[in-house]
């Protein structure tokens, strides 16, 4: 074992020194490595050294600095949204005021946006992703309905054409007769 580590420095010293390596035995029978042949009569056995294998590191390309690019913002999409349903000047009969409302938008949204329904100025319900509401129990009379794509902070990106709708239930006023 003693021999083996022996060899292994020698030959990673005598590498980087000489170009050959020369083996021969001792008296004593020991096996000697050397970088010049041996001078005493025992024969010497020249040893060829493959070249080290070497590989040029890779190019590193620094990456973009990730402040810079956090705080230069995508500028918004420029949505479109449009009330697909229900048409302007629609007027719901006598009834209970449920009815639904549709958009449509394009582009797709982005993963930041949402849509919010407005109902006579006022959010109806959370920001969603889906495009679709269901307005239940809606008091009678006219109503202006507008659907806006907000971002997550609640900042307005695009809004709809108003729809105004006419909402028509039972009165509950009877005077005594």
């Amino acid at each position: 074992m003693f021999r083996l580590l022996l060899l292994a420095v020698l030959m990673t010293s005598f590498h980087s020194t000489a170009d050959s390596i020369y083996r021969t035995t001792d008296a004593e029978g020991n096996v000697v490595f050397t970088d010049a042949p041996n001078a005493s009569s025992q024969p010497s056995e020249p040893i060829e050294i493959q070249r080290t294998n070497t590989v040029e590191p890779p190019q590193i390309t620094p990456l973009p600095d990730s402040t810079a690019s956090s705080n230069k913002q995508e500028a918004p999409a420029p949505y479109n949204v449009v009330i697909t349903t229900p048409e302007d000047e629609t007027s719901f009969p006598m009834g209970p005021g449920n009815f639904s409302v549709s958009a449509r938008v394009t582009p797709a949204l982005k993963k930041y946006a949402g849509l919010q329904l407005f109902v006579d100025g006022v959010a109806w319900g959370d920001p969603q992703r889906d495009n679709m509401w269901d307005l239940i129990n809606v008091f009678r009379g006219q109503h202006d309905l507008t659907v806006s794509v907000v971002n997550n902070a609640g900042e307005t990106l695009a809004e709809s054409e108003p729809v105004r709708v006419y909402v028509h239930r039972p009165s509950t006023n009877f005077k005594n007769r």
